[in-house]
Parts: structure tokens; C-alpha cells; sequence
């Protein structure tokens, strides 16, 4: 009844199905793999171009003619110390026991002013620095503005 081949084979169907499907699948990898060449290869411009930024900004080639800085002998105390709960306690005792010392001193106690005065001279150092001369906000000399002569004399206030 009906056509005696109407059917197609129904394992050459799946084959079929089967076969598009790798082909789909090669196709996904082509295109994956074509997307990370692509990728490296915008990488490695960046990296060249980063490089090349690198090259011009490198100063080390002036450095070597500029004069070497002497660094500070002795490093700041300040710039290490982590002030935490523990070492503020220790702190506060510190310089409790050293306020209580100085208030003690004999020193201190004829003449209080004095006694900060010659320690100051003795622990700071001595800076020689002229007096600079006072300049306008662009930089030239202040003028003395000159007043009208009608500024002079006595001047009464009619109303």
C-alpha cells in the first residue's frame, strides 16, 4: 500500500545528521581557533608598542651623567615607626618619664624659657638664611603706590 521505498533509509538519515554535525563542530573550532592566532597577535603589537614607549621614556642613559645625590646618613626614625595601639602606649610612657625628667631639671626649674632656648640651640641646626625681599604676585618688585596731591593736608568732611 503506498510507494514500496517512500522511507528513506532511516541509518543513512542519522549518518547524515551525524556528519553535519562534525562539520559544525570543525567549523566552531576553525573559527576558535582562528579568534586566538588573531588574539596573540594583537597581544604581541601591544606588548611591541609598549616596549617601544618604554625605550622612550628610559632616562637611565641621563642618569648615569647627572651627579650622584648623597643620600641622608641616617634615616628618619619617623618614616619606619607604625604607630599601633602598643606602640602608642609606649610612646606615651616614653615621653611621660621624659616630661617628668625635664620638669625635674634644675635648669628648667630657674628659668624655664632658657632652658627650652639653649636646648633648641643645641639640638637644631643653624640655618643662615637672608631675608628674602618681598615680591608681587608676578614676580617683579612691590611699588609704592603714589598718593594724589590732594590726599596731603588736612581734609574736613562737608556733609
Amino acid at each position: 500500500m503506498g510507494k514500496p521505498s517512500s522511507r528513506p533509509d532511516s541509518s543513512s538519515k542519522a549518518d547524515k545528521k551525524f556528519d553535519k554535525k562534525l562539520q559544525f563542530y570543525a567549523k566552531v573550532r576553525d573559527t576558535v581557533s582562528s579568534l586566538t592566532a588573531k588574539k596573540d597577535i594583537t597581544k604581541k603589537k601591544k606588548l611591541r608598542s609598549r616596549q617601544k614607549k618604554l625605550k622612550v621614556y628610559d632616562l637611565s642613559a641621563l642618569s648615569e651623567l647627572l651627579p650622584e645625590l648623597k643620600a641622608p646618613k641616617q634615616p628618619t626614625p619617623a618614616t619606619d615607626f607604625k604607630l599601633n595601639c602598643k606602640s602608642r602606649q609606649q610612646l606615651i610612657l616614653k615621653e611621660g618619664k621624659q616630661l617628668s625628667a625635664v620638669l625635674k631639671h634644675p635648669a628648667f626649674q630657674a628659668d624655664p624659657l632658657a632652658a627650652i632656648h639653649q636646648h633648641l640651640q643645641s639640638t637644631q641646626p643653624v640655618l643662615d638664611e637672608k631675608p628674602k625681599k618681598k615680591t608681587t604676585k608676578n614676580g617683579g618688585k612691590k611699588k609704592k603706590s603714589k598718593k594724589s596731591k590732594s590726599s596731603f593736608g588736612p581734609q574736613s568732611m562737608d556733609i
